[in-house]
């Protein structure tokens, strides 16, 4: 059964790192207790090893035992040796990027495929979809392809945000650039708020967390979802 908890945010204001999600990943990741974490996003620009440590400390916090893929010997050992993935936020375009580089792209996809559990946060949840073309994020380097791990038949705009009435900002609202996709391109876009998640079991697709999501088909007006509501596509 493939399996995936697509995150949209690893803080909410207020809390600490994954403290707002972490009761659905401990419900996610159930007895499986080994996760590799792909740092490449590298939020900030800290190193691998940095943010490997920011995750590594929270997993063991709540009973999981958590290594870096850079810290195995071959991206095939890191995968065989776990249970579970996570990739951690931060720039989408880099960490995409460096998921080509390291030739993790096609290994990783097809665990997944075969059921390897995959979580993702913010660009990790990004990489899930078909393409990172609906990311909010600078493309500060370019990858070989903005095609991703194509795990779901939609794309994601994580951090969603609803157009602010008494805002004086006058770029595009997120749903503006979403219809923007959608002149070029047919994929349909979820985009989920702050604390909004989405669990995937095959085909199934099921909103989590909290403040909802919104849905982006092609020619159709947006649908609004709650939380523990199935998504129709």
């Amino acid at each position: 059964m493939k399996q995936l908890l697509l995150i949209s945010n690893s803080t909410l204001h207020g809390s600490g790192y994954l403290e707002h999600c972490t009761k659905e990943i401990k419900k996610f990741l159930n007895q499986k207790k080994k996760i590799v974490f792909i740092p490449y996003a590298r939020p900030g620009g800290i190193s691998h090893d940095e943010y490997t440590n920011i995750a590594r400390k929270k997993f063991n916090e709540i009973g999981y035992e958590l290594k870096g893929i850079h810290e195995y010997p071959s991206v095939n050992e890191a995968i065989d040796d776990s249970d579970a993935v996570f990739t951690g936020g931060g720039n989408t375009f880099v960490l995409l990027n460096r998921l080509y580089e390291k030739n993790v792209i096609k290994p990783l996809k097809n665990a997944i495929e075969n059921g390897l559990l995959y979580m993702g946060t913010s660009a990790g949840s990004n990489i899930a979809g078909q393409s990172i073309m609906t990311t909010n994020d600078m493309p500060i380097i370019y990858p070989p392809s903005f095609e991703a791990l194509a795990c779901v038949p939609f794309n994601l705009n994580p951090h969603y945000l609803d157009p602010n009435p008494n805002s004086k900002h006058m770029g595009e609202t997120r749903e503006t650039r979403i219809k923007e996709f959608h002149i070029f391109n047919d994929l349909p876009v979820i985009g989920l708020r702050e604390g909004a998640m989405l669990h995937i079991q095959n085909s199934t697709i099921t909103l989590k967390g909290s403040y909802g999501a919104r849905v982006f088909i092609k020619n159709k007006e947006p649908v609004e979802y709650i939380a523990n509501q199935v998504i129709e596509l």
